[in-house]
């Protein structure tokens, strides 16, 4: 009997000690909730903002944040379908690939196990080059010219770009790199130009035109209007004067739009919670990344081609926005 009173009680104050984390403490974050968010390369702007993004959601709401680099908006959608990654920012043109099953998504279909949250901000189409003889899309004809990873956002971006000019993928020397590859040939003179998708001020660009005389291509006239008509999801952007160093005059591109995407099966309250942790701390946000200026409930909701989550919805209706949720 003594002996089974023993053992009761050792039970007991195992129980006990489990109850309150293991070590005598209660655990305060049990029951909060951890998520994985998917960025891009770390000379990016998603990594960095994600980061920003990251640091806000786990300050207002308790939900932890991992921001991980990646291969950009694909590799995030993939990530998100496979559950390795809960949160990921991607092109508003490769989410409408995916839930389509279209271009980037051809071989693997429609993938639908992912909403949005919101736009952020413009993600503008960037050519930049160091060759003087370079003042035109037309100008690539024959150079040697980085399109980004085979079958990522930025090299559909490209594809469509050069098609605008009347040019195809065969009518130059393509090459397959990252951002930060690019401008690393870019300096080593083993490429004549490089396409990048993101955020202006973009690092690897800045570093460039910090370094060498590297400069921006403008994308415009009929060739915008062009894109514009075939891809309705760009749409013109102004990248100001003496966003790089050395640019001393407006350049004008197009833009697709960096946008937050969450697995379909978080949980309305976790949403919620995370829009209001971003869309209520704008100023904030802000300081911490220049980005953060282009984040509002406008941008946010405007020009989705995929649904929203249905905390994200709860959220914008509060601020007198409907989305659509299916």
């Amino acid at each position: 009997m003594k002996r089974l009173i023993a053992i009761l009680m050792v039970l007991a104050m195992v129980f006990s000690l489990a109850a309150c984390g293991g070590n005598g403490e209660a655990d305060t974050n049990k029951g909060a909730t951890a998520m994985t968010m998917g960025t891009g390369g770390t000379a990016g702007t998603y990594y960095g903002y994600g980061g920003i993004l990251g640091n806000q959601i786990k300050t207002s709401t308790g939900v932890t944040v991992n921001v991980v680099a990646t291969d950009g908006s694909k590799a995030n959608i993939l990530g998100i379908d496979t559950g390795n990654y809960q949160l990921g920012t991607v092109q508003s043109d490769v989410m409408s690939y995916a839930w389509e099953g279209s271009r980037a998504f051809q071989e693997e279909g429609k993938i639908d196990s992912f909403r949005v949250i919101g736009g952020l901000y413009a993600e503008a189409v960037q050519l930049v080059t160091m060759d003087k003889n370079i003042k035109t899309v037309q100008d690539l004809k024959g150079k040697k010219v980085s399109i980004g990873a085979a079958g990522s956002g930025v090299y559909f971006n490209a594809i469509d770009v050069l098609n605008a000019a009347g040019l195809e993928e065969s009518d130059i020397v393509p090459q397959y790199q990252s951002f930060a590859d690019s401008a690393d040939a870019l300096k080593d003179g083993k490429i004549d130009a490089a396409f990048v998708v993101a955020g202006a001020p973009t690092p690897a660009i800045q570093e460039l035109c910090a370094t060498a005389s590297a400069y921006l291509i403008p994308i415009d006239g009929d060739i915008a209007d062009k894109l514009m008509k075939a891809n309705p999801f760009y749409t013109t952007y102004e990248i100001p004067a003496n966003t790089y160093e050395g640019q001393e005059e407006d350049v004008t591109t197009v833009t697709v739009k960096a946008t937050l995407i969450v697995n379909a099966s978080a949980t309305e309250d976790d949403v919620y919670n995370i829009t209001k942790a971003i869309f209520d701390n704008i100023d904030g946000i802000t300081d911490a990344h220049a980005k953060g200026a282009e984040l509002s409930i406008e941008n946010a909701t405007s020009g989705m081609t995929v649904p929203f989550h249905a905390g994200a919805a709860k959220y914008f209706s509060e601020k007198g926005v409907t989305v659509e949720t299916e």
